[in-house]
């Protein structure tokens, strides 16, 4: 369960899988979602809201107000991004569509597409105030995980995307102390969409919250031998060798390649009509 350290500049190896990660939820895990409720609280009519971040892999989630969802404002643009919108939006209000009937297929695409467009609508109502203190509430009760990075002593993280386009990458975790993003340990969230928090919320919510920034200056590990550090000119000429070693084998290769087609004799006619080889 160790967590991978991502580097920003590289690809997201599993991005094209990333889906709903509400698609994969059982009924059985479903229910268990709900174990901790008391009988008066499973009794009582829940939303769907309240049923979606409660299933199991969607922790990350907080609850968006329904004033928020029914402002047309706020769903600019979503309507070409989401397919089945109306029927979406019906479902996560919990207004009944019983006047439009339509096939279990249907009704299993709708129930996706209702999973998408609340990641969507969540990821601009936690650019909000509102939002912000939601998940403010979750940062300080250690929803996100605490950084493996030994120098950061448990720091609390924040999720975060690396694209604000959906099913582009998985979701991630960002420590505020060594500015790093890493793969959360719980491998249920690996499948999380990115673009549900997007890239632009974690550092906007640590300038809002700046008293949550540690002061103290970033460490990092430096590797020595017989407690002496390695000079980085060392490093650089060992990267150097490297390079220069993998240059000039593919030199190689592009030479036996063209060697190896230049082999190859083609037959033409000269002037005179006689078949001669080049």
């Amino acid at each position: 369960e160790t967590s991978e350290k991502m580097d920003l500049s590289g690809k997201d190896v599993g991005a094209h899988e990333v889906l709903s990660s509400e698609e994969s939820v059982s009924e059985s895990e479903q229910e268990e979602d709900y174990s901790d409720m008391s009988g008066s609280e499973l009794d009582e009519e829940i939303t769907w809201i309240e049923w979606f971040c409660h299933l199991k892999g969607n922790e990350f989630f907080v609850e968006i107000d329904e004033d928020y969802i029914q402002d047309d404002f706020n769903l600019t643009g979503l309507a070409q991004q989401v397919p089945y919108f109306e029927q979406a939006l019906n479902l996560i209000l919990d207004v009944d569509d019983a006047d439009e009937p339509t096939t279990e297929e249907q009704q299993s695409q709708i129930e996706t597409a209702a999973q998408m467009l609340y990641g969507m609508i969540h990821a601009r109502f936690i650019l909000t105030s509102r939002g912000m203190q939601a998940m403010l509430d979750k940062y300080q009760n250690n929803t996100y995980g605490t950084c493996p990075n030994v120098y950061c002593e448990n720091q609390l993280m924040m999720p975060i995307g690396m694209s604000d386009t959906p099913r582009a990458s998985a979701a991630k975790v960002y420590c505020p102390r060594c500015q790093e993003i890493y793969i959360p340990k719980q491998s249920r969230l690996h499948c999380l969409d990115g673009a549900y928090f997007g890239t632009t919320f974690a550092p906007l919510f640590f300038m809002t919250y700046d008293q949550l920034v540690p002061t103290t200056p970033r460490l990092y590990y430096v590797p020595r031998i017989y407690g002496f550090r390695i000079n980085a000119s060392v490093k650089d000429r060992l990267r150097a060798q490297r390079q220069k070693q993998v240059a000039q084998q593919q030199q190689q290769q592009q030479a036996l390649q063209a060697s190896a087609g230049g082999g190859q004799q083609q037959i033409v006619i000269t002037d005179s009509g006689s078949e001669q080889a080049k």
